[in-house]
Formats: structure tokens, sequence, C-alpha cells
């Protein structure tokens, strides 16, 4: 019945601090909806952003900036990823540390967005199967 994850919202304080992160440090690509709304794409979906106290209905019975807690897959190694966030004075606060993914044993970094947001960066452990 259901094939994949369209967009997932993500509840912010301020939408330019967070497009900056997303786009500065993660490098996603950003699309502008309007002044409430903003896609930053990852691949063929996107994380949306909302201002904490939007008027977009229908949204989320309490809506709550901080309260995501989201896993990334990478493209680069880890370690890559780890000097990238150092040298813009991201802090890793753990990893790299094993576990487990959707598809089976991911190495993971875990960092935070500006709004307190826990987010983990994978990449699988063995080789996937083309």
């Amino acid at each position: 019945m259901l094939s994949g994850l369209d967009h997932l919202v993500i509840t912010v304080t301020d939408i330019s601090r967070a497009v900056d992160f997303y786009s500065r440090v993660l490098g996603l690509e950003v699309r502008y909806r309007d002044r409430e709304r903003v896609d930053l794409m990852l691949g063929d979906m996107a994380l949306r952003l909302h201002w904490t106290d939007t008027d977009v209905s229908p949204k989320a019975a309490t809506p709550t900036p901080g309260s995501l807690d989201l896993c990334l897959r990478s493209l680069l190694p880890l370690e890559e990823v780890a000097r990238h966030l150092e040298a813009l004075d991201v802090e890793v606060e753990l990893g790299p540390i094993a576990r487990q993914g959707a598809n089976g044993e991911i190495a993971s970094i875990y960092l935070r967005d500006p709004d307190g947001n826990l987010l983990e960066i994978s990449r699988p452990m063995k080789p996937q199967a083309d």
C-alpha cells in the first residue's frame, strides 16, 4: 500500500537559521514554498521546515522544536563527514558507533541542529548488494 516517504516536517524556531544549518552543514538543496514553508531536498524526498507558530494546517497536535530524532544516510565515509563538521565548528555528540539501521548494521555519528533535534548520520557497515 505505501511506497516510501515524501516529506517530513521539522518544526523550527527560526527558519533562516535552520536553512543555513541544513544547507551549509549538511549540503541539502533549499526550495522555498512560501514564507512559512521551506523544503530541504534529500534525494526524492523533502525535510519541510515550519515555524513554531505557523498557521499551516493541518499539522501535528503539538509541534515542538527539538523533538525530532532523525537518521540520515551518508554517501561519504563518516570520517569525512566528521572532518567536515569539525571544520564548521559543529560538535559531534557521539560516534562513530555501531547501530542497527532499517536495512542492517550501520555506523553512526550524532549531532544536533540549532533547535536541538538529534541528527544521526549513518553509513552501512557492510557494502550493500546492487
